[in-house]
């Protein structure tokens, strides 16, 4: 999460001076500034993602609806990614936040060599680590 905040005070700066540069007044170079703000926050929040289960009820759900069971974590670049590409689909999946069950960071561990690697997709007994999101987007039946 630290790295995700940095990377976004240098986006918002890197904004900021583009604004100044190109619109010339400092007017406008707040607006974008807060625009810029906005999006990264909305971007790096849990509001992007449905709203995460226990393990064990993600894993019910996921097997009940046929659906992939995506690990993810707030802040995680790759796990936003997934969820863009996937768009209207990807509220179908199940999503488990690791950070919010103990027992779902321990089944991301247990396939990753002991890492908190995601996204980690499920689809029946495989999984896959960052997986490409053609292959997410083909899994849904």
């Amino acid at each position: 999460m630290r790295n995700a905040k940095q990377w976004g005070i240098a986006a918002l700066a890197a904004v900021a001076g583009f604004a100044l540069v190109n619109f010339g007044n400092i007017a406008s170079s707040v607006v974008v500034m807060v625009l810029v703000v906005v999006f990264l926050l909305v971007l790096t929040s849990p509001v992007l993602y449905p709203r995460s289960l226990s393990d064990d009820a993600s894993r019910a759900r996921a097997i009940e609806k046929s659906v992939p069971l995506i690990y993810w974590r707030p802040g995680c670049i790759f796990c936003l990614r997934l969820r863009v590409a996937l768009l209207v689909r990807g509220k179908n999946a199940v999503w488990t936040s690791i950070r919010k069950d103990p027992a779902a960071a321990t089944r991301v561990r247990s396939v990753n060599d002991g890492n908190e690697t995601v996204p980690t997709v499920f689809v029946g007994s495989e999984h896959r680590t960052n997986p490409n999101p053609s292959w997410v987007l083909a899994q849904f039946v």
